[in-house]
């Protein structure tokens, strides 16, 4: 995880395309500018970052399925419970599952565990369009390579 830069994801360690689901790791670091903040003398990862964790998750199980010829942007956010909080330096294991897809809108169902147990959880929608330029394109693209998405998901062209 880079919290500054909204990277959450590290590696992609379950992609079942047919049935519809994804599973992630995320290492929470143990240092980061979001930390001192959040809350001072004692840091815990913000809620909303969660709800991140579980959206970018989501959303490469979505680029999979697009075979990374549209983008994923997140749209809406339901059911969202954080049940417990997390600390730096605990691993993540998020996962997400597809409720619906198609005109242009798809929603996943995902959560997050830390040693097992569940954490947060939320259901996701996202409005699914081609990518708006090429730069966010070959950005994801490199992210996906870096993460673990395998290279069958990608757009052939």
């Amino acid at each position: 995880m880079r919290l500054e830069y909204f990277q959450m994801v590290d590696r992609i360690t379950v992609l079942d395309v047919p049935g519809g689901r994804i599973s992630t790791t995320c290492q929470v670091p143990q240092q980061s500018p979001v930390f001192e903040g959040h809350f001072p003398g004692y840091p815990i990862l913000p809620g909303v970052l969660m709800i991140e964790t579980m959206a970018q998750t989501g959303g490469w199980l979505l680029l999979a399925l697009a075979r990374c010829t549209k983008m994923p942007f997140l749209m809406q956010v339901e059911k969202a419970k954080m049940r417990s909080f997390v600390t730096p330096g605990q691993l993540l294991e998020v996962a997400a599952t597809l409720l619906h897809e198609g005109s242009g809108y798809a929603v996943v169902k995902a959560g997050i565990a830390a040693a097992g147990k569940k954490v947060a959880e939320a259901e996701i929608r996202y409005g699914v369009v081609p990518f708006p330029n090429e730069t966010l394109k070959a950005a994801m693209l490199e992210t996906a390579n870096r993460i673990g998405l395998p290279e069958e998901f990608h757009d052939a062209a």
